[in-house]
């Protein structure tokens, strides 16, 4: 009788070790597979933009001679602006509108052509957003040039945001006020709330660039995203330097993506341009 329970025992164990060793096997199988396959949503993503593009400003060709996916910030009605903006999408990077708008203070030379201005009617708001969409070819998106002042006005962002969406355009905003009303207004309207979180080249050294570099790499991996702002012009040529020099040096730690990509694998954004034939 007690072989016969010892037996039965040993059978039992057995079996248990086998179905263990099943379960092992596909749980390492299975986990070995995601592993390789990566969801989108454990990727470390930062996206690039770099504005004031439009205007053959210093460091535009490099900028346009990165190696990874970078997002262009292209303002409107400029000399350059519709061939900066092709040649920026031809290379299979994302363009913007970079829309002028109002600061608090600053030039009103540095604005630029049809900006957003506080004593513009509804009309005019709405006819000026038009008018940039329509000049900049291939725009999937916008953000603020500038716009300290705009980007706190909820009856102008209204409008602008309103604009967007008819056209399919989603807005970034550049964060150039801290009073910003953008995000709040995105989300009433279901459009991302996407927005600036570093600038790389608010003082014009490379030192500093490469130090706001880093800061937007480890913001990217604590929080799997990070949106950062450069300019051509007066930074351009170090900030292209140091995007460059960043690319192969980061390139393990973090994916560079265009920020259409970020809004659509992010906030599930998969509006269509709309945009006038010679532009798409």
């Amino acid at each position: 009788m007690m072989m016969k329970e010892k037996r039965k025992h040993y059978r039992f164990l057995a079996s248990c070790m086998t179905f263990l060793i099943m379960i092992y096997v596909g749980v390492s199988a299975g986990g070995s597979t995601a592993a390789a396959s990566e969801s989108p949503s454990n990727h470390k993503r930062l996206a690039i933009i770099i504005d004031d593009v439009g205007n053959d400003m210093k460091g535009t060709a490099e900028i346009l001679a990165m190696p990874v996916k970078l997002t262009v910030a292209v303002m409107p009605f400029l000399p350059t602006t519709k061939k900066d903006a092709i040649a920026a999408h031809e290379k299979g990077m994302d363009v913007i509108v970079h829309m002028p708008m109002e600061p608090k203070k600053g030039r009103p030379e540095w604005l630029g052509p049809g900006a957003i201005t506080s004593n513009l009617t509804d009309e005019e708001v709405r006819e000026r957003v038009e008018k940039a969409i329509d000049d900049v070819p291939h725009a999937i998106g916008m953000n603020n040039h500038m716009g300290s002042k705009i980007t706190s006005d909820k009856r102008i962002m209204s409008i602008v945001l309103d604009v967007c969406k008819e056209r399919g355009l989603f807005f970034v905003d550049s964060r150039t006020n801290f009073r910003s009303v953008v995000g709040e207004l995105a989300i009433s309207k279901n459009m991302p709330p996407v927005g600036n979180d570093v600038f790389l080249d608010d003082q014009n050294s490379k030192q500093h660039i490469r130090k706001q570099m880093d800061l937007a790499v480890q913001r990217a991996i604590d929080k799997n995203i990070c949106v950062v702002i450069g300019h051509v012009g007066q930074t351009g040529l170090n900030t292209s330097a140091v995007v460059r020099d960043s690319v192969s040096r980061l390139q393990g730690q973090v994916e560079f993506v265009g920020i259409g990509d970020l809004v659509r694998e992010v906030w599930n954004w998969h509006a269509a341009p709309t945009l006038p034939t010679g532009n798409k």
